[in-house]
């Protein structure tokens, strides 16, 4: 079992943000992030089932951290354009090229540069709706921990949460799939303990109840796992918040 850390959450710093590694590992390669993961992750499926697990509706505030370059943003609005929606990503280039796009596109979604922090708010209030998409299995157990317990923190009472990543690796071509692809980019140290199953703990740790991964989406670079979670509404539901 993972004991949920009572403590303070540090603020990642500007600095943090300056040094922080383009989504491919260089930033000359950004420009080709839609398309490799388009290619590389069967996107429109898992993208797709995942905003239908988000129900957007006109009145929901839906933060998404790692937004990368907004690609969320666009399907939450083609679905429910009156959502409000604000997106965090570290990469500047990223936050340009979703600002671009949600101009291209209509849509009301803001974008900050920076990382997830217990500051944040969507149009003036909590969000009600927190999602990520492929950012845990990228980042070190201790920042793995730090954002969910973040995202419970800010997260409004009864709100839901959302996660899209590589989860639990069960068979063998889909650890081997995630070895010759993911790992050969992103490393061992931060992407094993997601391949061994451990984002539906640390999730549950953080004080989220009703964890459930409810689906599994196989790809060329291992499989994908889907996860929703709720906080709950009040103390005597089982977490003080």
């Amino acid at each position: 079992m993972i004991e949920r850390a009572n403590r303070p959450q540090p603020i990642p710093t500007q600095e943090n943000v300056s040094s922080h590694t383009p989504p491919l590992g260089y930033r000359a390669l950004t420009p080709l992030y839609d398309a490799a993961i388009a290619l590389l992750t069967q996107e429109k499926v898992w993208r797709s089932r995942l905003v239908v697990a988000i129900d957007p509706r006109p009145e929901d505030r839906v933060l998404d951290v790692g937004s990368g370059t907004g690609s969320l943003a666009i399907l939450v609005h083609k679905a429910s354009p009156n959502t409000l929606f604000k997106g965090v990503d570290p990469d500047s280039d990223a936050v340009r090229r979703a600002r671009a796009k949600a101009e291209r596109h209509g849509s009301n979604a803001k974008f900050r540069i920076g990382y997830l922090s217990a500051d944040m708010h969507v149009g003036g209030a909590a969000p009600n709706k927190i999602t990520s998409s492929l950012v845990l299995h990228q980042t070190p157990m201790t920042e793995k921990t730090r954002i969910l317990e973040t995202m419970f923190q800010i997260l409004a009472p009864g709100g839901e949460l959302h996660i899209a990543d590589y989860g639990l690796q069960k068979s063998k071509l889909m650890r081997a799939l995630f070895r010759w692809t993911v790992q050969s980019i992103d490393g061992v140290d931060n992407t094993q303990p997601n391949a061994d199953g451990v984002i539906h703990e640390l999730i549950r740790s953080a004080g989220f109840v009703e964890v459930e991964a409810y689906d599994q989406i196989p790809t060329p670079t291992g499989m994908i796992s889907l996860f929703r979670a709720a906080k709950p509404r009040a103390q005597s539901e089982g977490v003080a918040i």
